[in-house]
């Protein structure tokens, strides 16, 4: 049985921002921080380090990565407001310490589909209802 504020987070994301097809604009220019990982199984994954998953949309289709001790550049898109996918990226491939989410997140980012934005958060839902990333801005 899903938790309800994931079943929440999901009724909302077709109702995710009112700027219309301009939405995706509002991730450009800002980077975020992981500080939880929800699967539809109720597992529940927190990173020891926030700040060493970071998610930092360049511009309309540019995206820096920071994933543990691994970091990339690769391209996403929005082809709707709301929706949001990771295309090819290039990430080193350094073995991360034990307790790493690298292998995670890594495994995610191909099944990213939607996202939404809300109070100060973003949220990115994987396909097929299979889980949530919750981020936090990332302050300098």
């Amino acid at each position: 049985m899903k938790p309800v504020w994931f079943v929440l987070i999901l009724a909302l994301l077709p109702h995710a921002t009112a700027a219309g097809e301009a939405a995706s604009s509002e991730l450009i220019g800002v980077s975020w921080k992981l500080v939880k990982i929800a699967y539809s199984d109720d597992t529940i994954y927190k990173p020891d380090d926030p700040t060493k998953y970071t998610f930092t949309f360049q511009d309309e289709t540019q995206v820096a990565v920071r994933i543990d001790c691994n970091r990339g550049y690769g391209t996403w898109k929005s082809s709707a407001p709301g929706k949001l996918e990771f295309g090819p990226m290039t990430i080193t491939q350094a073995m991360c310490p034990p307790g790493s989410l690298s292998g995670l997140v890594m495994g995610d980012l191909p099944n990213f589909r939607s996202y939404v934005l809300r109070n100060g958060k973003l949220f990115l839902a994987l396909m097929a209802d299979g889980g949530i990333y919750e981020f936090e801005l990332l302050t300098q």
